[in-house]
């Protein structure tokens, strides 16, 4: 079973993001902060993981950061509440996969991860 950490400040997003997940047959971690995300992806083997930039301490950015140094293949996809071309193309550029504007379409969040894991 693919496994995906889901990592936002915002409950509603986790809870969310966890149930469209658990339907589509995969394993879900969630974290409320950045430590708690590396924690996890220290401890179990991911094969994706949902972040969301604006994140209180430690941002997405950093995380980013953080995950690609210990796991540079892990796919991350990036989310954003704002418009912020510059964090965004630092996130490209440190490998993010893809981002998605919050509020997103959650079937193309979906269909995206569906899309990156299945192949």
């Amino acid at each position: 079973m693919k496994k995906i950490l889901i990592v936002d400040d915002q409950q509603g997003i986790r809870l969310l993001l966890n149930e469209v997940f658990k339907k589509e047959g995969y394993e879900t971690y969630l974290a409320a902060n950045g430590l708690e995300a590396l924690e996890y992806t220290e401890k179990i083997v991911m094969d994706c993981v949902l972040l969301d930039m604006k994140i209180p301490g430690m941002d997405g950015i950093e995380i980013l950061k953080r995950i690609h140094k210990q796991l540079p293949e892990l796919p991350v996809l990036m989310m954003t509440a704002y418009g912020e071309l510059d964090l965004i193309k630092e996130a490209e550029s440190l490998g993010a996969k893809h981002y998605f504007t919050k509020p997103f379409d959650i079937y193309e969040v979906r269909d995206v991860v569906n899309k990156l894991l299945k192949d």
